[in-house]
């Protein structure tokens, strides 16, 4: 799904960003349910959420739950991290960012592909900020298309700031959800 956010753009660099576990759900623009039931027919339920400051998923399968936010947050003491694992009860986290510096050609054209993908794809949301139509943060989420007993689910998000030529990509990871 590709929306138009009705925001400010308020995430200014990619060096504002900020990592943190376990946040409460914050205030969303724009919002995408899934469940994810997988062939034990356990179910794994995903929220997306596109905020004014950048996203937020929320995920709750049998044996607890978990939100990861990657926000403009103010007061936020926590930076935007290159690697986290953490063990979250019984389910193991991972989460990784890195930043790209691209030309303004090569970002214009990288934006337009990764608004494709996301767009067509039924597990992706893609919020697109007034001003700019390079100005977008986007997520897919995708549960561990072999099925594996493990039970996994991953995401991927992509933040972009066309003033300052830099995309910011994370990867997240839950195993341990059967």
């Amino acid at each position: 799904m590709l929306t138009t956010l009705q925001t400010a753009y308020t995430d200014t660099r990619a060096g504002d960003l900020a990592w943190c576990l376990g946040k409460e759900p914050l205030p969303a623009l724009a919002t995408v349910d899934l469940d994810l039931t997988g062939p034990r027919a356990k179910t794994i339920n995903v929220q997306m959420r596109l905020l004014g400051a950048s996203h937020q998923v929320l995920l709750d399968a049998s044996g607890g739950g978990c939100s990861e936010t990657v926000a403009c947050m103010t007061g936020s003491s926590t930076p935007l991290p290159l690697g986290v694992a953490k063990r979250i009860g019984d389910w193991e986290y991972e989460f990784a960012a890195r930043v790209e510096e691209l030309s303004r050609s090569a970002f214009a054209g990288r934006a337009q592909e990764l608004l494709a993908l996301v767009a067509d794809h039924p597990n992706g949301l893609a919020g697109r900020f007034p001003g700019d139509p390079h100005a977008f943060t986007a997520m897919l989420v995708q549960r561990d298309p072999a099925g594996g007993a493990g039970g996994e689910v991953h995401w991927r998000t992509w933040h972009a700031y066309p003033q300052e030529g830099r995309l910011v990509t994370t990867r997240s990871r839950v195993t341990g959800l059967a």
